[in-house]
Formats: C-alpha cells, sequence, structure tokens
C-alpha cells in the first residue's frame, strides 16, 4: 500500500508533458489553435464524497461543480463535460441532478460511458474548458513578499455534512457546492497563483506552497469561518468548500470583495505557517485518501 502522495510522485514520472504541469495543478493546459485548452478530471465514490443513500440528484450537482471549480482556479469558462457513470439506485434521480447542474452553469454534456458493477457506486466527470486569461493561472506563481488571499469563509461544507446526517440545519453547502467561475474569471488577470480549496485550506496552501518554492505564513484569526469559533482547527483542515485561495503581487489589491489571510516568505525549514509556527506534523493539514 502506498500514499496518495506517494502514487502522485511516482505518476509524475510519466506525466512530463510540459502541459501536465507537473500534476501540480489539477488541470492539464493544451494550446490549441490560438486558444487555451483547460481540462480536469475528478472521481466521487459512494461512502467518500457522498453519504450512502443520498440524493442523486445532488451527488450528480456536486459532481459538476467540483470539477467546475478547478476550471474556476484558472480562470476559465466551461465548454462542456464527459461523464462517467456507475448505474445506481436512482438514475433518473441522478439525470435530473445532471441537467440542473450543466444548465446552470452553461456546461453541456457532450459524452461519457456507462458501467454496471457492484459495490460502491462511482463517478467521474471531465470538465473542458477555455481559458479566458493568458498565461493561466497556477499554483507555480507565488513569489515572497505576495499577499494571500481566500474569497469567501471555510467550514461550511463541514456544517452541512452535520446538518445532513442529524436531518437539522442547513445542508445545502455540502450537498450542492457552487463552483466561483465568475470570481476566477474576475481574479485571473491579477493573481501571481490560485486554486480552489477542495481538500482543507491548510493542506490545500501548503500544496500552492510547495509548488511554488516559498513559505505561506497564515493569520489563523484572519481566515472568515461559516462556523462557531470553537470549530476554527477543524474548518481549517476540513475542505469541500471550493473557495478560491489567490496571490497577489506586493501593492496590488484584489477586484472583488476576499479576505487577506497571509503572506508569502522566503522558503523555510516548512512550507506552511499558522501564527508563525509550523503546523504539528503529527496533525494531518487536510484531506488525504491514504
Amino acid at each position: 500500500m502506498t500514499t496518495e502522495l506517494a502514487f502522485i510522485e511516482a505518476l509524475r514520472a510519466l506525466a512530463t508533458h510540459p502541459e501536465a504541469r507537473g500534476l501540480d495543478d489539477d488541470v492539464a493546459v493544451l494550446d490549441f489553435g490560438g486558444e487555451a485548452l483547460v481540462l480536469t478530471h475528478d472521481a466521487m465514490v459512494e461512502g467518500v464524497h457522498f453519504l450512502p443513500g443520498q440524493d442523486p440528484a445532488d451527488v450528480a450537482w456536486k459532481l459538476v461543480a467540483t470539477n467546475l471549480s478547478d476550471l474556476a482556479a484558472k480562470g476559465a469558462e466551461p465548454l462542456g463535460v464527459l461523464l462517467g457513470y456507475q448505474f445506481g439506485a436512482d438514475d433518473l434521480r441522478f439525470l435530473a441532478g445532471l441537467k440542473a447542474a450543466c444548465e446552470h452553469y452553461g456546461a453541456p454534456l457532450l459524452g461519457g460511458d456507462t458501467v454496471s458493477a457492484a459495490g460502491a457506486q462511482t463517478l467521474g466527470l471531465t470538465a473542458l474548458g477555455r481559458a479566458t486569461h493568458r498565461p493561466v493561472p497556477a499554483r507555480s506563481g507565488v513569489r515572497p513578499g505576495d499577499s494571500l488571499w481566500i474569497t469567501g469563509p471555510v467550514g461550511a461544507a463541514m456544517l452541512g455534512l452535520e446538518a445532513l446526517k442529524s436531518g437539522h440545519g442547513d445542508s445545502e453547502a455540502y450537498r450542492r457546492p457552487l463552483a466561483l467561475l465568475s470570481s476566477g474569471r474576475i481574479l485571473a488577470p491579477h493573481v501571481s497563483a490560485m486554486m480552489d480549496v477542495s481538500d482543507g485550506l491548510l493542506l490545500d496552501a501548503s500544496r500552492m506552497a510547495l509548488a511554488s518554492g516559498v513559505t505561506l505564513a497564515i493569520d489563523r484569526a484572519a481566515v472568515p469561518l461559516a462556523g462557531p469559533e470553537d470549530r476554527r482547527d477543524e474548518a481549517l483542515r476540513w475542505g469541500d468548500d471550493y473557495q478560491l485561495l489567490f496571490t497577489l503581487p506586493p501593492g496590488c489589491e484584489p477586484p472583488l470583495a476576499a479576505f487577506r489571510i497571509g503572506a508569502a516568505l522566503p522558503p523555510g525549514e516548512a512550507p506552511l505557517l499558522l501564527d508563525g509556527r509550523a503546523p504539528d506534523p503529527a496533525e494531518k493539514l487536510g484531506y488525504e485518501h491514504r
């Protein structure tokens, strides 16, 4: 058994094409006929990314939104999606959610594949987009002196899952997250680096720092929360919020409402500092599959 990080490191030996971006970016960017084509693929598994028995329409929405969030982080506009679908308990309900999501985001279904199998349902989606700004933002563009920003609060999905499990409260942030496509297009011409927060703010910030060869220093109290203060540490690690995390060069201000949460420093002993200290290595920074 290998860790997720070790497996991705091994994959990098295969993904040598420059347009794969070293597998650091959650997308591939292909120059094509004077345009830049942005491609991404995400999978979701029952019992891991969604609850057994959860409304298939919500599952379909989340599958589309999470993929399009990767396009948002590149300032891309969606061209369409390809679906990999394992038949489930209510396929018609899934189709209803898929239709609603594709229409909401203007991302037509272009094709895909269907399979039948036993066990937990596994779903995949490939999203194709067109870059609206060149160069296409990457995780690797942070430079010392840049400021670190996030578009909105973290922790909403964490509370949403708890509400869904209990049957009380608002679960929409977990069931139907939003891809911030418009915000990504507005930010793309200004940022030095950008990504979406899917696996936890601390983990994703550390990935950005490693890709850029810097240390990112986060002010814990500056991070906006969707939940109570006593759950701040959980919210910083939980993920599934799909806010945009980005950096700006010195002296620049964001062209939309956002929260400044830290700054980039020259590379140090750790890629991430939280209130001036490296996080405890025994504590996970976010969600990893292994």
